[in-house]
């Protein structure tokens, strides 16, 4: 057996290029981002007034102002400035060069065309050209696209990106006692969960999933699913990798000259676990094991859709101290289902006593994954310890 972490590398070792296309702006949401995107303008384009009053010079404050103009967005002045003057400013408006200072409406008072500052103003309520982005500043490619990165690309005056290609999945469940959700179990019947749930996780990691159908536990049966499987980026196999009478996807597969990065894994829940190539396809053979299939979607399935995304792979590890004491671990790496709450410093993670691997309620209402390393001693409440959080 392997370490997780020399796992994870031979995984990632498995992913190709990623490939980029060109998509509208209004398509780009969630996307990776695979060339940088370099600004076309300067933004804002000239001097600004931050908010509604005044503009004037900073020189001519403590004294009774004569208005002889006004300036709105998309309406600049273009009168030429004079000592002595203010003009009328909307928020947005360019302010009139040979002006320094924007005096807010409440800080002013107006008498016909004549304005006396009442208050003495904190700032000069300009925003200066170039003060959000300049021209040919670019957003770094290697980023999955959020709603501001649209809202900046568009300011920017960018219609299109350079992301990269959505890799596809084919997820394949095997099994003769599975059945489709909807469907009604017969005597030693089980509805089919992983498939729905990995292709989920591929989803979330920026993949275009497919859900093949449940593959029956006879080699042809399963030789025509791997043939519905082949083109795909990654085929993800779950169940059938052991070495039961009936579990014939490791053999199916080494019969189609599957090239093995490795087989079994110092972990739990997760031992039984694929890794290779078949063709041009990446492929993992994940747990039939309900918990099993999805920590090990999460730890390795996931950080390979991305890295065929071009994005950075590794899992996010964060800290948090221990809310309760927990015994010497054993000799693989275990992942404990575990919730989380505030804590002074760092949140408090509880792991859940029962870690049964086949309970997927326990994985539902979990908040993170408890990360405790082979042979790890004792650890006492208040230390700290890593954990791989599940949601946000």
């Amino acid at each position: 057996m392997i370490t997780v972490d020399d796992a994870l590398g031979r995984v990632l070792a498995l992913a190709p290029s990623a490939v980029g296309e060109i998509v509208p702006l209004d398509q780009a949401a969630g996307r990776a981002l695979l060339e940088p995107a370099s600004a076309r303008l300067t933004q804002p384009p000239f001097n600004s007034a931050a908010m509604d009053g005044y503009a004037l010079r900073q020189q001519d404050l403590g004294q009774p102002l004569r208005i002889i103009g006004e300036a709105a967005a998309g309406y600049p002045w273009t009168g030429q400035p004079q000592p002595g003057t203010a003009i009328r400013i909307f928020t947005g408006a360019a302010v009139p060069a040979g002006y320094d200072q924007v005096v807010m409406q409440e800080m002013t008072m107006r008498d016909g065309d004549i304005l006396t500052i009442t208050d003495t103003p904190r700032g000069d309520h300009i925003r200066a050209r170039g003060s959000d982005f300049a021209l040919g500043q670019s957003l770094p490619a290697g980023r999955v696209l959020t709603a501001a990165d649209i809202g900046l690309l568009a300011a920017m005056n960018i219609p299109e990106v350079t992301v990269a290609r959505r890799p596809t999945v084919a997820i394949l469940a095997g099994g003769d006692e599975l059945v489709r959700p909807g469907e009604t179990p017969q005597a030693g019947q089980i509805i089919s969960s992983n498939d729905l749930a990995i292709a989920a996780l591929a989803g979330q990691a920026g993949a275009v999933a497919n859900i093949l159908p449940i593959a029956r536990d006879t080699i042809e049966d399963l030789k025509h699913s791997f043939q519905l499987a082949a083109g795909a980026d990654l085929i993800v196999t779950i169940g059938g990798a052991s070495v039961g009478d009936h579990d014939l996807i490791a053999q199916v597969s080494a019969d189609l000259g599957m090239e093995r990065a490795f087989y079994k894994l110092a972990m739990r829940p997760g031992k039984p676990l694929m890794a290779g190539k078949i063709a041009q396809s990446a492929m993992l053979g994940l747990p039939g094991n309900p918990v099993s299939a999805i920590v090990c979607g999460i730890l390795f399935m996931q950080p390979l859709i991305r890295a065929m995304q071009g994005l950075p792979a590794g899992n996010d590890l964060r800290r948090a101290r221990l809310a309760v004491d927990l015994p010497t671990e054993g000799d693989r790496q275990h992942y404990q289902r575990a919730t989380l709450r505030d804590g002074d410093d760092f949140p408090l993670i509880t792991p859940f006593k029962d870690q049964d691997s086949a309970k997927l309620s326990l994985l539902s209402q979990a908040d993170a994954l408890l990360v405790r390393r082979a042979d790890d001693a004792a650890l006492t409440a208040g230390e700290i310890v890593e954990y791989l959080p599940l949601r946000g």
